[in-house]
């Protein structure tokens, strides 16, 4: 299994919140992959380009070398845009960002770690699972 960080996540992570690396360290012992999607490495990046701090940038950075970063493709493109359209249809709101790593995860076949439910439940066929709230 692959598991995909969102934003929340990655600074639960940061702030060492004992429910998500108890989880972390759970995928770990059972050989699952655990990657960052590009737009949360954009998320991530541009608020410690807004708001500096060093020390949490760093860890960022060490955790970036632990866990890598995807790419984006044509067809996560692509599956934005559908998945846009699905919404837009439905007369629902999300963001493009989470659009974007939905997308991501459905392509890629990974479990979304998010905290924000809410801002992806109505993404059809995404898995997520959150790591904070039992």
């Amino acid at each position: 299994m692959t598991y995909a960080l969102d934003t929340n996540i990655i600074i639960h992570l940061l702030r060492g919140t004992p429910a998500v690396r108890a989880k972390r360290d759970e995928a770990i012992i059972q050989s699952s992959n655990i990657i960052i999607p590009p737009p949360v490495d954009y998320e991530m990046r541009r608020g410690y380009l807004c708001y500096p701090a060093s020390a949490k940038e760093k860890n960022y950075h060490l955790l970036c070398l632990r866990y890598s970063v995807g790419e984006m493709n044509t067809e996560i493109w692509n599956r934005g845009a559908d998945i846009y359209a699905e919404l837009y249809r439905k007369r629902l709101t999300v963001g493009d960002a989470d659009i974007l790593i939905a997308a991501f995860c459905l392509v890629n076949d990974c479990t979304l770690v998010t905290n924000n439910v809410k801002h992806f439940s109505n993404i059809d066929n995404l898995v997520y699972e959150d790591w904070i709230t039992k």
